[in-house]
């Protein structure tokens, strides 16, 4: 029943993180408009989110995870080896198209980042005012009032 209650939190939860990623991403892209030859960064925010939806149901649905036992012959026995784990966004994460050609090869439009980067501001603060909300609304359940 907890699951229940906390599920619409770990859905804005996920959204909260790749938001921060994607973040990040355009940072690198704004501090890269000078680099000559850099290629622009893209996070596709909805199929990150979808990606990222659908491996906690297969996660929460008894799926297995991705170790599988090893031995090596140490005198531990056997042990488990994970994958590496590279980003939070997945393949979400490309090269953006450019737009604009530029002598030196950067494929960074700065007006379209920085758009895009407070656009992504305001939607990363309006997920963690619903996911505070929440939280909020939570405790006054469990409170009572």
């Amino acid at each position: 029943m907890l699951d229940k209650l906390t599920q619409s939190m770990d859905f804005q939860g996920q959204a909260l993180t790749l938001r921060a990623e994607r973040q990040r991403v355009i940072a690198g892209n704004i501090a890269n408009a000078d680099t000559p030859g850099y290629a622009a960064r893209e996070l596709d925010f909805a199929a990150a989110l979808s990606e990222a939806t659908a491996s906690d149901r297969r996660q929460a649905t008894g799926s297995p995870a991705a170790m599988a036992a090893t031995d090596d012959g140490r005198s531990d026995g056997r042990h488990f080896r994970l994958a590496p784990r590279t980003s939070d966004a997945g393949s979400s994460l490309a090269y953006t198209a450019q737009v604009q050609p530029a002598m030196d090869g950067n494929s960074v439009d700065l007006d379209r980042e920085r758009a895009a980067f407070a656009d992504n501001a305001v939607r990363y603060e309006a997920t963690l005012r619903f996911l505070n909300g929440q939280g909020k609304t939570l405790m006054s359940a469990i409170q009572g009032q």
